[in-house]
């Protein structure tokens, strides 16, 4: 039994790691990758597809799965033109799997995709690192979208999320959302599961949700994918195994009270794709990405990889969210070579772990 090690890259011209960087990387396997100069609700063409599956092919790597086909706002809050964009995704789906895709990675966030307060702070070791402190997140969302739009400016590059195009309108979504709460946000992600299930299972597509980053309300916010009771009751209401789970130990760990090992066994059989990453919590609700070894952060990595190893997790991981480290500049959590750490270290602690496994040690 093996799991995938697979690593995201955001395109030629928009990311400065290349192909060719990440094929020296031992043990990667797997580029997870996605179309992002397309809009949330725009249909994935079949020759936009191609392209860049074949030049994932070209260095040797598998393509397999996509982080992230984004879902329009007008699915989330329920608006009545929302069926024509479920429409386009079934669409964006049946694209995919022309060309081997088997698991789509999305979320069901509103307005944004992740919230940090500092995309470079300064971790005492000479790197940098995301970071959050809660007491920094004001009521006002416009400065928050100005701060992270700043860096897409200065770093030419697109965050998953925070696309230009949408920031301009953050008013109107503010707007959009204000009468949609936790509930209704739950039987919107309803709606759009049962409506694309079936397409899913034709094609034989999984589908991998990622939790809220960080798991609590933001900005007055809805956020649903936040803890064990609440994916496990995404999981019943639409009981079928293409709807899963992309387990983020990040993003489930920056609330501590989710114990992360048990969350894993919990969800045997329907996690789909894990991102495994490190934090150190400075407190409940203040944290930095830290190296992915367990002793720099918060988490038992190893028990997590042990508890991913012990469901019979065969899909693929990668690693998330490095600092930046030996002066590197890329696209903040997403450098090279604090990655490139993390990837060989995963893939040691689940070779230590299959051995033992096999040893009966």
């Amino acid at each position: 039994m093996s799991m995938k090690m697979g690593w995201r890259w955001y395109g030629e011209g928009n990311d400065p790691i290349t192909l060719s960087d990440i094929k020296q990387i031992p043990g990667v396997e797997e580029i997870v990758w996605a179309l992002h100069s397309k809009m949330p609700g725009e249909i994935w063409e079949e020759d936009e597809i191609k392209a860049v599956v074949d030049q994932i092919h070209s260095y040797g790597f598998d393509a397999t799965i996509v982080e992230s086909v984004n879902v329009h706002d007008d699915i989330k809050i329920g608006l009545p033109t929302r069926d024509q964009y479920i429409e386009n995704y079934k669409q964006c789906i049946r694209n995919l799997s022309k060309f081997g895709v088997k698991t789509i990675c999305y979320n069901f966030m509103p307005v944004f995709d992740w919230t940090r307060t500092d995309l470079f702070h300064p971790i005492g070791d000479g790197s940098t690192a995301l970071f959050y402190q809660k007491d920094l997140i004001k009521d006002d969302y416009k400065a928050m979208a100005d701060y992270i739009m700043s860096f897409t400016e200065k770093y030419h590059m697109t965050f998953p999320g925070w696309e230009p195009e949408r920031m301009a309108k953050v008013k109107e979504l503010f707007d959009a959302y204000r009468d949609v709460d936790d509930e209704k946000l739950f039987a919107n992600l309803k709606y759009f599961l049962e409506r694309i299930m079936p397409v899913c299972n034709e094609y034989d597509i999984k589908m991998a949700i990622h939790p809220d980053d960080p798991a609590w309300s933001v900005f007055g916010l809805p956020r649903i994918i936040i803890n064990k009771e609440n994916i496990l009751r995404m999981m019943k209401m639409v009981d079928d195994p293409h709807n899963g789970v992309t387990f983020c130990s990040g993003s489930y760990g920056t609330n501590l009270e989710n114990d992360l090992p048990d969350m894993i066994r919990s969800l045997k059989g329907r996690i789909h794709f894990a991102h495994v990453r490190n934090l150190k919590l400075n407190s409940p609700t203040d944290f930095e990405e830290a190296a992915h070894l367990s002793s720099d952060g918060t988490f038992d990595m190893y028990e997590i990889m042990r508890a991913l190893y012990e469901i019979g997790f065969d899909g693929p991981i990668r690693p998330d969210h490095g600092r930046m480290i030996w002066g590197e500049k890329a696209m903040p959590g997403y450098g090279l070579y604090d990655r490139a750490l993390g990837a060989t270290y995963l893939n040691g602690l689940w070779e230590a772990i299959d051995k033992s496994h096999k040893r009966g040690i």
